[in-house]
């Protein structure tokens, strides 16, 4: 596989055209991983996944129970399974518990921090609570879950050590329709990554919860808070590794809780806020309050903590 340079043609004046290489990102497919050898290829490694959730009962079991029988038991690949209790309402945390996760309130993590929200706190709370040197994060509301989930993100790290950073792509259905999933990646999400960050335009799935890292990766760069953690890893790590750092692997398809609608509009505002202050446009200027006819006002706020390598409490314990 290895990096790739295609030659392609990038519209200037009238119909006049200039060929620019466009770095694409080593790209894997989960059905070419060689389970056996990954095991063999751990070696010392310690592997730690990572599920943030948030009243996710009704599917968050099955998964913990996945990884646990089929790559803790049987394979030995992963090392633990940390669950992360973002403030669920609901029997998450004992659903996650009984089928073996090891679970942790998210507000118990690094309390010297202060009070925290969103999915990208509790990603950045897991990486602290984990042990593994190697964290995949995977999203607790997948209905298909299946081992290549975890195995197609770590198999590139033992691949290749100059690997670092790996995020997952796939097919999203929409009521039964292929491809009409990712609204928000198609309609908000690759237009400002063309628009402020054409280097991450190889990215398949800018939006995918689905990600793994080294530690010595992920504990260099911030986590924003909210729904932006996915974009903000995406564009802080190709910074501040490069973009040869990155790998993205093909996951076949992905069944989910879609969201409606009117439960988008944050997200998408929330992603728009990330892209526009990593490319240096101050929020100052901005409102924080989205406000759409006929529904409530939503308060959309986008903070992010910093990286963990400079939180005390976190080198104490590291």
């Amino acid at each position: 596989m290895g990096t790739m340079v295609a030659e392609v043609a990038w519209p200037v004046k009238g119909n006049q055209t200039v060929p620019m290489p466009v770095p694409f990102v080593r790209t894997f497919h989960h059905r070419h991983v060689d389970l056996d050898a990954v095991v063999e290829a751990k070696r010392d490694h310690v592997v730690s996944v990572c599920i943030p959730a948030r009243d996710e009962e009704a599917t968050v079991g099955r998964i913990v129970r996945t990884i646990r029988r089929e790559l803790v038991d049987q394979r030995g690949l992963v090392d633990e399974v940390v669950v992360v209790d973002d403030g669920s309402t609901d029997n998450t945390a004992a659903a996650a518990r009984d089928a073996g996760a090891r679970v942790i309130a998210v507000d118990d993590v690094l309390p010297e921090c202060g009070p925290g929200q969103g999915k990208g706190e509790a990603m950045w709370k897991g990486l602290a609570a984990a042990e593994g040197d190697l964290v995949a994060f995977c999203d607790a509301d997948v209905r298909n879950f299946g081992p290549r989930f975890v195995v197609g993100l770590i198999a590139p790290l033992l691949a290749d050590d100059d690997i670092g950073f790996v995020k997952a792509f796939y097919q999203r259905p929409l009521d039964g329709e292929t491809g009409a999933g990712g609204r928000v990646t198609e309609l908000v999400a690759r237009p400002l990554i063309s628009l402020l960050f054409p280097h991450l335009s190889p990215i398949v799935q800018p939006l995918a919860g689905e990600c793994a890292g080294r530690r010595e990766v992920l504990e260099q760069v911030p986590f924003v808070s909210g729904y932006g953690v996915d974009l903000g890893l995406l564009i802080d790590v190709s910074r501040e590794f490069g973009l040869a750092s990155m790998a993205q692997v093909d996951l076949g398809i992905r069944h989910h809780r879609n969201r409606p609608l009117d439960e988008l509009g944050p997200q998408a505002m929330a992603i728009m806020q990330t892209a526009f202050l990593r490319s240096g446009v101050s929020g100052r200027e901005w409102s924080n309050l989205l406000v759409r006819p006929d529904l409530e006002p939503v308060r959309v706020e986008t903070g992010e903590r910093p990286p963990l390598v400079n939180v005390p409490a976190y080198r104490k314990t590291a």
